[in-house]
């Protein structure tokens, strides 16, 4: 029998979940690098050097990345309400932090803190939407949700130089706090405070395991876009992120209650899945980091003119996501994977061949395209991997999925980076031979690899079949994965 609790849950108001989970998960994506272009103002003001200033973008990343699956684990034992409000005032104690630091060392330690609470938002709205909302409704949400984090990826930039160019960079912490105590209240009235029952011991030693390895990972990948993967602290970051991995992998299958359940990735539609988000984020923060770096240094744009061309990508992410998430319910996974990808692949050869030029309009529609296509894919994937889990099963399911996301956000530009050093030193022609520019060729090389990454996860992503119909919901506390999707 259905606890009464549940039946409140699932029948409480949609539109208000919504309008509270949208704005937050918007508010902390964009956090993560809105701060970027306002990076030579704060090493001016504190003298600081460049190894010093990546720990600013680097201390939020990092605690981001060891978070996500944390909260996700963890909210099968704590309620949504406690668990989403902790999140938010971490989230704002960091950026209160951040605006009235006095020197370096505070401005990390508020990013530090700023991440802490910034990792909950993204895994727990997509838990709430799939754990309180009906399932004929669980599409559109979760499509209204990837909107806010497709906008916020792509206006983080524009809004890091338009509002720290005329307010200075204080401003963007202020807002951010803002905007944090006004969710908070919110949050607490929508989100259910009831605690998950029937949940066993917590293996805290395996989620040290992974968030260490995940952690590293994103850290070696960070400092290797700066200084080089040949360097000690690169190189060595994800050496010891890949030993902790392996012991995390040894320690699930000992453990009786592992961190992660071995089920998820017995289902190869899971696996897929978070093979697919990976790749997906790389392309897609390929593009969001190079088509700016393009604007500014071929086509000589100030950084406030070159995230004007981002925004147009902004608003068709914004107007599409709900659209798709109702979408995908008709047509099935597969097919709006597959074309997310074939868009994603086909607008990276098109940034390949075509920017370079004197002007801004291949590199405009080049994101525009490549942004439609990486939301056709997650929004898709999301759901069809929500469809996929019990309740015992979604948290940890879907905190490994998003922790894969960003996992692939610090891969691209740092692999994509070391490719830019290497080809602009050689002073090479761009491999592409279609490429006209007369400058940037390493630029488009760069896009070319994105296109080759596409490619792959064309591959991979074209395994899942259709969306079938959905399968009856397995009885409280069944340790099964629902097979709604099958791989060939």
């Amino acid at each position: 029998m259905t606890p009464p609790s549940t039946t409140i849950e699932r029948s409480s108001p949609g539109t208000s979940l919504l309008a509270v989970l949208m704005p937050a998960i918007l508010a902390t994506v964009t956090a993560s690098d809105m701060v970027n272009l306002m990076l030579p103002n704060i090493k001016a003001e504190f003298g600081a050097s460049e190894a010093e200033l990546a720990w600013i973008v680097t201390g939020f990343l990092l605690m981001f990345s060891v978070g996500i699956p944390l909260y996700g684990r963890i909210s099968d034992r704590v309620s949504l309400r406690r668990l989403f409000a902790f999140a938010l005032l971490a989230y704002a104690a960091g950026n209160l932090i951040c605006a009235i630091s006095p020197n370096l060392l505070v401005l990390v330690a508020g990013r530090i803190v700023t991440g802490i609470g910034a990792a909950g938002i993204p895994v727990l709205s997509i838990i709430a939407v799939t754990k309180l909302l009906p399932t004929e409704r669980r599409s559109v949400g979760i499509g209204v949700v990837s909107a806010g984090a497709g906008i916020g990826t792509a206006v983080g930039p524009a809004l890091g130089g338009g509002l720290g160019q005329w307010l200075g960079w204080p401003s963007l912490f202020w807002l951010m706090f803002v905007i944090a105590l006004l969710l908070l209240p919110a949050a607490w009235r929508v989100l259910p405070d009831e605690r998950p029952t029937g949940v066993g011991r917590l293996d805290l030693p395996g989620g040290i395991l992974l968030g260490i390895g995940a952690g590293l990972a994103l850290f070696g990948m960070t400092r290797a876009q700066v200084s080089g993967f040949d360097t000690p602290i690169a190189w060595g970051s994800l050496l010891v992120a890949a030993a902790a991995l392996v012991f995390f992998g040894w320690r699930t299958g000992r453990v009786e209650q592992p961190f992660v359940p071995p089920v998820l990735f017995s289902n190869r539609v899971y696996r897929t899945s978070v093979l697919v988000v990976f790749l997906a984020m790389i392309v897609n923060l390929g593009g969001l980091v190079f088509v700016p770096l393009v604007l500014v240094e071929v086509n000589g744009l100030t950084p406030g003119q070159g995230a004007l061309v981002m925004i147009p990508a902004g608003v068709a992410v914004a107007l599409l996501s709900p659209l798709i998430g109702r979408f995908a319910d008709r047509v099935g996974t597969r097919p709006l994977v597959v074309s997310g990808i074939a868009l994603m692949g086909l607008f990276s050869l098109s940034l390949s061949t075509f920017t370079g030029g004197p002007s801004v309009i291949p590199a405009g529609i080049g994101i525009l395209g490549l942004s439609i296509g990486f939301i056709l894919v997650m929004t898709t994937v999301i759901g069809a991997v929500a469809g996929q889990l019990t309740d015992e099963q979604s948290g940890v399911g879907l905190g490994i999925l998003q922790g894969a996301q960003f996992l692939g956000a610090g891969t691209g530009p740092a692999v994509f980076g070391v490719l830019v050093s290497a080809r602009q030193q050689s002073s090479a022609h761009a491999i592409n031979p279609l490429f006209s520019g007369h400058h940037g060729p390493a630029y488009s090389d760069v896009f070319l690899a994105m296109g080759v990454v596409a490619a792959l996860t064309l591959i991979v992503a074209s395994r899942i079949r259709p969306t079938a119909a959905p399968a009856a919901a397995p009885a409280q506390g069944a340790g099964t994965v629902r097979e709604a999707d099958t791989v060939q």
